[in-house]
């Protein structure tokens, strides 16, 4: 009887130590800036209550949900009536709890629950996996890590300004260039609707031009054209869709159109006033305010912020914006607030078709003792423990053996260097410290041996 070989649910990967070790040098590098602009880690639960998640993310979000089987006999409340009117009648008889579909809703649960123990204004951060059914494909996986900040509790747009210096910082810090933030306001393509001449069909507006990038702009006019609106008013519009010049210029024309047309500019404003706190903290050069970026998330009621590369194929590395209410949903309103996402899988990408890398970062062992016998064995168990003593990243191979099996060891690794210990190195007290990289060999006391690594 042959065995069958163990298989990964679609849509879920491993992590190798390599892998591992450059993922983590990207999350470290994010929260020590989230740290560093006073932000704070909190986590929530892997599933949370259907009735949290049901009915935040539209009619297909909900079926993207992982829901989980009741434990026991998850049928026994299940009639042959329910089973006839199909999944809405059975479900919550067999499920009760979900795994998390984003980080945002069990955020916006976790404020409306711990309301009274929170000091506002509250500055999270939030580095934990996410589930969805979703069909497996390049770059869309159904278990996946978000890594999310937000502050709620404050109008002000300091907040958005620091949104926008911490994620430049971040990108900095991980070396990856050639990246635009993008911002827009949510007021503007209200009004840029209205100037359409149809207002009511701000949503459709809004969902079809953020898809101008994806099918172009004829693709979108035809979908707005199909959703109701007039080839005439988007005549008015597309031209805005492009003011060239710098983010003052581009300000400026739209304020001088909408005003001209009674519209409202209170984006227009806001925008400005993000600007002006942005140059005043530090002024990043790679800010650009695009008219057509309108993230298809409908919470979004402010300011909206996207980061992407100057190849727009590869999507979206960063995106997020201003909500007005996001605890309403569970009786707890006008909870304002601000966050931004990092798409930690799509950074990695890039880092890794870049070489962005630093070998030194991925290394977890400093130094490997190499041991032939028994006697230099027994001699390097006492130094090991040393050495860890001082802070030294070290491993004694587990068992004396040959040299190239040791050596070997140490190349796939990745260990900078190796530590020989034969009968000369137990008579005279010292250890040969061998460079992996060059070759180089000296002998050395525990002493100097620190002196040298540390």
């Amino acid at each position: 009887m042959s065995r069958q070989l163990p298989t990964l649910p679609k849509g879920t990967r491993d992590f190798s130590p390599v892998q591992m070790a450059k993922r983590n040098f990207i999350l470290n590098t994010i929260k020590g800036v989230f740290e560093k602009y006073g932000y704070q880690p909190i986590e929530t639960p892997s599933m949370e209550n259907l009735s949290v998640l049901m009915g935040k993310y539209g009619d297909e979000g909900d079926q993207l949900l992982f829901k989980i089987l009741n434990s026991g006999d998850f049928l026994k409340k299940v009639e042959n009536e329910d089973l006839e009117k199909g999944s809405h009648s059975t479900l919550p008889k067999v499920s009760e709890k979900g795994l998390r579909y984003d980080l945002t809703v069990p955020f916006a649960r976790y404020v409306a629950m711990h309301q009274h123990e929170i000091t506002y204004p509250f500055k999270r951060y939030q580095i934990q996996p996410v589930w969805r059914a979703d069909r497996p494909q390049k770059g869309r996986y159904r278990e996946f890590v978000q890594c999310d900040a937000d502050v709620v509790g404050s109008n002000s747009t300091l907040n958005e300004a620091e949104i926008v210096l911490m994620i430049s910082e971040i990108f900095h810090q991980l070396k990856i260039e050639g990246i635009s933030i993008r911002i827009n306001h949510r007021a503007i393509l209200s009004s840029l609707s209205k100037l359409a001449g149809n207002p009511e069909l701000e949503s459709a507006f809004c969902v079809a031009i953020d898809k101008r990038d994806k099918i172009g702009d004829e693709k979108v006019k035809e979908e707005l054209i199909k959703n109701g609106f007039q080839s005439e008013g988007l005549g008015k519009v597309f031209p805005l869709l492009d003011i060239s010049g710098d983010n003052t210029t581009k300000l400026n024309q739209l304020e001088n159109v909408f005003t001209a047309n009674g519209l409202s500019v209170e984006g227009i404003e806001n925008i400005y006033s993000i600007l002006a706190k942005v140059k005043q903290l530090g002024n990043p050069s790679n800010v650009v305010v695009d008219y057509s970026l309108a993230r298809g998330l409908s919470y979004y009621t402010g300011a909206i912020i996207e980061v992407t590369l100057d190849d727009l194929s590869l999507g979206s590395l960063s995106g997020g914006g201003r909500y007005d209410n996001l605890t309403g949903v569970f009786g707890v309103p006008d909870v304002p607030g601000v966050g931004f996402s990092l798409g930690v899988d799509r950074i990695y990408d890039v880092m890794n078709n870049r070489n962005l890398f630093d070998q030194i970062a991925l290394k977890t062992t400093q130094l490997l003792l190499v041991t032939f016998d028994q006697e230099s064995f027994d001699y390097a168990i006492p130094i090991v423990s040393t050495l860890r003593q001082n802070g030294l990243s070290c491993e004694l191979y587990p068992e004396p053996t040959k040299m190239k099996k040791q050596l070997n060891y140490a190349n796939k690794k990745g260990i900078s260097y190796v530590a020989i210990i034969g009968t000369e190195e137990v008579s005279s007290k010292t250890l040969s410290l061998k460079s992996m990289e060059t070759g180089e060999q000296q002998k050395l006391t525990i002493n100097e041996l620190l002196d040298f690594l540390i």
